[in-house]
């Protein structure tokens, strides 16, 4: 009828109708083309990974979050090498908007910085109706610790409260070259327990020359923190000697701490249960102004040498032989930058053969700076008769006392040379003590290469190697051995030919092998319970003859209450192995590991004495 009806009016001429019922239909299409897109590009997967932020302090946290559109399988996160990983924590919304259906599932993770850097966190992947999805590569930067600001509704609140990192500086305006002590302290109120802590971030201090003075362990003694007693620690002391003038920055020293915090929980006894706490601190940030060393009086010979020192040059002996050799050295001691400044050169007459000099530097550091000794000897070997001066040598220094710069010179000493050839040009030398003529240093490693300071000496009377006591054991001992090789050979394959024992002692051997390898891990929380759970498994298989694929919590409850074992331990045993489990996941204390390895060995010994 309507092809009927449309073709009436073009054959009557009636165009305009044709033409009103081809828009008709064009405006149908357009209608069905709005109403399928939504539901097409609802059907379009998307895989993305979101960050909480792209730039964060390394006493900060960052949330990721993995969102899909549509529900998948086999979801693996990325390695998150540089951070501590907290979580995942799986979400899924399903909401309604205008009649169409959406779906969103999203894995979440907290991570907390390891160190400074910028790090990309590699692709995520997911298998969705078949097909293999993964997120782009997000890159964040990890800086300094920052200040965060007070949240009273964080649970780490009372953390914040009652733990402060400070920094302790001898001094804040030192000169250049100058001293000053940096000692980092932890103080721990009375009201919460300090259980770990470690060194997440060391400052680095690059405009200073630096010295760690070691610490062989923590010590908590009393301190009062603001006019309230608390406890503290020292976790890092320094000597640092400023080499740049102006304001120079310290960055903070960050700390990944564990503290027990008690909680409003009580126990059977009526004493408060408490909580681990993971948190990191970091000390504020602090400046030192470091003053010029003043210009006026500054001596020409000055090379840098602040502090209090004392000079002196010496020499093994005043008269020797033609050709024999004598030290002279060139000696620096007291308190102050020792190794940051050169010692003057000696200057000698031309005739006289000098070698390099060798550099010897007896220096401690301790709290209170360097001290000690530095000193140059130089090896000197004269050819000829005559009487050779050491001229007087001067060292300047800037006295932190007195602020002001101190010249010292030494005495001019004189080399008598009583015995060998005689050389006529060496008199006007000497009378006029012409010292401006230097003998070139000669530099040579070899000089005394000739001497022998080792000798090999043999003995003159030796000793007759037949029928000694030595003789008859080597002769002897080969019969000694043939029955205890019998013996072991026999006893050797008597185990050998019990299949089960030798199975049960293989067994053993490996879960004392892998319960060493967890005492050796403590402290790293992988190795630790990866070699935990081993060990736990390959005692089950050593005495109850469970194999690896039959392992599961019910088939090792079923199996050991089969050989009798009190229902507690078995709870126990399997709470150990849950606990290898969740230390994927979660962070673990130094503390924590430690009662879980005591835990295993409890187990292990108790399931010994129940079994039958």
């Amino acid at each position: 009828m309507v092809s009927r009806y449309i073709c009436h009016f073009c054959e009557g001429g009636n165009l305009n109708h044709c033409s009103l019922f081809q828009r008709m239909k064009l405006i149908k299409y357009i209608l069905l083309f709005i109403i399928l897109v939504p539901s097409l590009a609802s059907a379009q997967v998307t895989f993305e990974a979101k960050v909480s932020k792209k730039k964060l302090g390394i006493n900060e946290r960052l949330r990721i979050d993995f969102v899909m559109n549509k529900d998948g399988d086999n979801f693996n996160p990325p390695s998150f090498e540089h951070f501590t990983v907290i979580g995942p924590n799986q979400s899924i919304s399903n909401s309604w908007v205008n009649g169409i259906k959406s779906y969103s599932k999203t894995y979440s993770y907290f991570l907390v910085p390891k160190k400074r850097g910028k790090f990309t966190i590699t692709q995520a992947t997911i298998e969705i109706e078949g097909e293999t999805y993964k997120t782009l590569p997000v890159s964040v930067e990890v800086t300094a610790a920052v200040d965060k600001p007070t949240n009273p509704n964080d649970p780490n609140y009372i953390v914040s409260e009652n733990i402060h990192l400070v920094t302790e500086i001898s001094k804040t305006n030192p000169f250049l070259n100058e001293a000053i002590t940096v000692v980092y302290k932890l103080y721990v109120s009375p009201n919460v327990r300090l259980s770990n802590l470690r060194e997440l971030d060391t400052p680095r201090y690059n405009d200073f020359w630096s010295q760690t003075i070691g610490i062989k362990e923590f010590k908590l003694e009393k301190g009062t923190y603001k006019g309230e007693d608390y406890h503290y620690v020292v976790v890092r002391k320094m000597v640092l000697y400023p080499q740049k003038t102006g304001k120079l920055e310290l960055e903070p020293l960050t700390l990944n701490i564990s503290v027990d915090v008690p909680t409003n929980r009580r126990d059977f006894f009526g004493s408060r249960i408490t909580q681990t706490v993971h948190k990191t601190v970091a000390t504020p940030n602090r400046t030192i102004t470091v003053k010029m060393l003043p210009e006026n009086g500054k001596p020409d010979n000055f090379t840098g040498a602040v502090g209090d020192f004392s000079f002196k040059v010496y020499t093994s002996k005043n008269e020797l032989k033609a050709t024999e050799a004598l030290q002279a050295t060139i000696e620096v001691s007291g308190k102050g930058n020792l190794k940051l400044f050169k010692l003057p050169r000696l200057t000698l007459p031309s005739s006289l053969e000098v070698y390099e000099p060798e550099y010897v530097e007896k220096v401690s550091t301790n709290l209170s700076g360097m001290q000690g000794r530095i000193s140059d000897s130089y090896t000197i070997v004269p050819s000829f008769q005559g009487k050779y001066p050491i001229p007087s040598i001067s060292f300047s220094y800037f006295d932190l006392k007195s602020e002001r710069y101190k010249t010292i010179s030494s005495k001019e000493l004189i080399i008598n040379v009583t015995e060998g050839p005689t050389n006529s040009s060496l008199s006007n030398e000497n009378n006029s003590a012409s010292v401006n003529n230097k003998k070139q240093i000669i530099i040579s490693n070899e000089q005394f290469a000739s001497f022998k300071t080792q000798p090999n000496l043999v003995s003159m009377h030796t000793k007759p190697f037949f029928k000694t006591k030595l003789f008859w054991t080597v002769l002897l001992a080969p019969f000694l051995a043939i029955p205890i090789a019998i013996i072991i050979r026999r006893k050797k394959d008597e185990r050998d030919s019990d299949v089960v024992g030798q199975k049960v002692r293989k067994a053993n051997r490996l879960a004392r092998k892998y319960l060493s390898e967890a005492k050796k891990s403590l402290g790293n929380k992988t190795d630790f319970y990866d070699a935990l759970e081993r060990a736990l498994h390959n005692y089950l298989k050593a005495k109850i003859n469970i194999e690896t694929s039959e392992f599961s919590k019910d088939k090792i409850q079923e199996l050991l209450k089969e050989k009798a074992v009190n229902e507690n331990t078995i709870i126990e045993f399997n709470g150990l192995l849950e606990s290898c489990e969740l230390a994927r996941y979660s962070p673990f204390t130094n503390v924590e590991m430690q009662q879980d390895y005591d835990k295993a060995a409890k187990v292990i010994s108790t399931i010994d004495k129940q079994i039958r």
